[in-house]
């Protein structure tokens, strides 16, 4: 720095010789006298001073840098401590001129040092920018991490206290289910106890009836009997032996033996009146006639007791073609049946009526329609005599008719929802129906009432009888067997799909399923095993909860409608596809039923069509 310059930043003007600085720019007075400076002066030297100050501010750390520069190099410390003896003048310029060149090269080197230093320090301040502006996200994401941990923290609290109370209610579920174990296993022994006093009192009841007919076969002769075969006198000598069979064929009369004489009308009316009384026709024709049954208001005729005669199918025809197409219904038909004789078929629809058709000739004619539902039939069906019918509906109710009347005769009501199913038993006067509210009804037809009742776990889609047992589909995909006597379940045969539809084959060994996974599955009654044989198509699909396969009646096909109008045959040998019934269908097949014959089968379907088929 220039060392004239550097009075000028103390506020003070140089003077010749080495003398101080005169205070206030002045040069010193001779004789101790202070000339008060002139005003240009003045202002010239505030300009510079002011030019010191600026100037300084703007070079002060070069200046400090290129200080502490010289003072590291030993050039500095040289000329500090200053030589022992001083050069000649040409060494002494030389020697500077080199020092000047080099100190320029040093000067210049540590110039592009200092430039490069601040670019340094320029992108160290940019790194160190960036790592404030990291420090700062990583600060805010720490806070928002502290506030998730404390959060969740209070979450593991409430969890904690969560599980700590499913604990505790989990401990009084397992206790009560213990003690529920313990009532079952209590209720069971119970049960079994039951039973065997059950089968204890039948065997003594059944002793108890064994003994009675046998004292009854060994009772001494009625006064009735006597009587039959007792000496009459008339007139007093004229014996006469009645026999039983003889007054049944010949009631005696008055006429038939003459006065005897000498005895006057009195007489002959007092000994006609005694040979009345001992007359055994009317004393029989009364207690016949008392002991009759009057079914005067029965639901049962004396004839539909005895089973008509049945045509035995040796082998079932597999249907080829289309013998006739009727329009049966003003809507779709649900359901279809023939009868045991095979001459009648019976059809059920949504237009609330069962329509009787007689088949003769391979020609289907409308003989009866029966009325009496308020909704769609379900299920229709005949009994073994073929002279009732009897028939579910959408109504919540069965209905029952006689051939003849297009009325029903009983209608059985207490179902809370549709009734899908309803089928004769193996009793003379009894029924059972399937309904959509998970119950399962016997009925006694005599009474018109329900004699029991059984809750199901799920909705009963169909169910068919066999003997004493009770067999029912499901809509939870099982099939569930029933004892009509103790009304419990006694075996549960799992299904692949929902239930549509269950048939029994003709000599109730098998019975047939139609699932919703469009299959059926044929089960082996005799072994009441989970095996069984699935009968599955290309093509064939379920069309509806309420399909309804059957079984030919030799138990040699199967058969069921397609939701695509085709009615597939399978045999039931190989399982495989027999044959496939096109073109006559444009709806969903609804229902199929094979005649007991064996000659001819009868689809129907959503659209109200129902087709005839056979192999001729």
């Amino acid at each position: 720095m220039d060392p004239v310059a550097e009075p000028l930043r103390g506020g003070g003007v140089p003077v010749p010789g080495g003398g101080p600085p005169v205070p206030g720019g002045g040069p010193p007075v001779p004789g101790g006298a202070r000339r008060i400076a002139e005003p240009w002066r003045r202002h010239v030297i505030r300009q510079l001073r002011h030019r010191d100050r600026t100037q300084s501010s703007m070079f002060q750390d070069l200046i400090r840098l290129y200080t502490q520069i010289l003072e590291k190099t030993s050039l500095t410390k040289g000329m500090l401590s200053g030589p022992a003896r001083r050069p000649s003048a040409d060494t002494s310029l030389s020697f500077l001129q080199q020092q000047n060149i080099r100190f320029q090269k040093i000067t210049g080197e540590l110039a592009y040092q200092v430039v490069e230093l601040q670019q340094q320090i320029r992108i160290k301040d940019g790194i160190l920018e960036t790592q404030r502006a990291r420090l700062e996200d990583e600060q805010l994401q720490l806070q928002a991490g502290r506030g998730a941990r404390q959060e969740l923290q209070g979450r593991v609290e409430q969890v904690q206290q969560e599980n700590g109370a499913l604990k505790v209610e989990y401990d009084a579920l397992l206790e009560r289910r213990r003690e529920a174990e313990s009532r079952l296993r209590e209720e069971k022994r119970r049960e079994e106890q039951l039973l065997e006093d059950i089968l204890v009192q039948k065997n003594q009841a059944a002793a108890r009836m064994n003994s009675l007919k046998e004292r009854c076969c060994r009772a001494p002769e009625t006064p009735l009997q006597a009587a039959a075969r007792s000496k009459v006198t008339v007139g007093g000598n004229t014996d006469l032996r009645v026999s039983e069979d003889q007054v049944k064929k010949n009631p005696p009369s008055l006429e038939a033996f003459p006065k005897p004489e000498g005895q006057d009308e009195s007489g002959g009316r007092k000994q006609a009146r005694l040979f009345r009384s001992a007359s055994t026709s009317r004393i029989f024709h009364s207690f016949r006639g008392f002991f009759q049954k009057r079914r005067g208001l029965s639901v049962c005729s004396l004839e539909e007791d005895f089973p008509r005669p049945v045509r035995i199918c040796m082998y079932a025809r597999v249907p080829a073609r289309a013998l006739q197409v009727l329009e049966a219904h003003e809507q779709g038909i649900n359901a279809v049946r023939f009868s045991c004789s095979s001459d009648l078929l019976a059809t059920g629809g949504t237009d609330r009526v069962v329509k009787l058709w007689e088949l003769r000739a391979g020609t289907l004619t409308h003989r009866a329609t029966l009325d009496g539902s308020t909704e769609g039939v379900t299920c229709v069906e005949f009994d073994h005599t073929g002279r009732r019918v009897l028939a579910a509906s959408f109504d919540r109710s069965a209905l029952l008719w006689r051939l003849g009347d297009s009325n029903p005769k009983v209608t059985l009501t207490g179902h809370s929802r549709k009734v899908t199913a309803a089928r004769f038993t193996s009793a003379p006067h009894q029924v059972v129906t399937g309904s959509a509210d998970r119950t399962i009804r016997l009925w006694d037809l005599q009474r018109a009432a329900c004699v029991q009742q059984v809750e199901t776990p799920s909705s009963c889609s169909d169910l068919v009888c066999s003997g004493n047992c009770i067999i029912s589909g499901h809509f939870d995909s099982k099939i569930r067997v029933w004892d009509g006597r103790l009304g419990g379940c006694v075996q549960e045969l799992p299904s692949q799909g929902r239930v549509t539809s269950l048939d029994l084959s003709y000599d109730h060994r098998q019975v047939l399923s139609c699932c919703r996974d469009d299959s059926l599955q044929l089960v082996d009654l005799r072994r009441w095993s989970r095996d069984r044989v699935v009968f599955r198509a290309e093509g064939f699909k379920c069309g509806s909860d309420s399909t309804k396969a059957v079984i030919s009646p030799d138990s040699s096909y199967v058969a069921a409608g397609s939701a695509d109008g085709s009615v597939y045959v399978w045999r039931v040998s190989t399982a495989n596809l027999e044959t496939r019934l096109l073109e006559e269908h444009r709806s969903p097949v609804n229902a199929v039923s094979w005649s007991l014959s064996g000659e001819y089968v009868v689809s129907v379907d959503k659209s109200r069509r129902a087709v005839l088929w056979s192999d001729f």
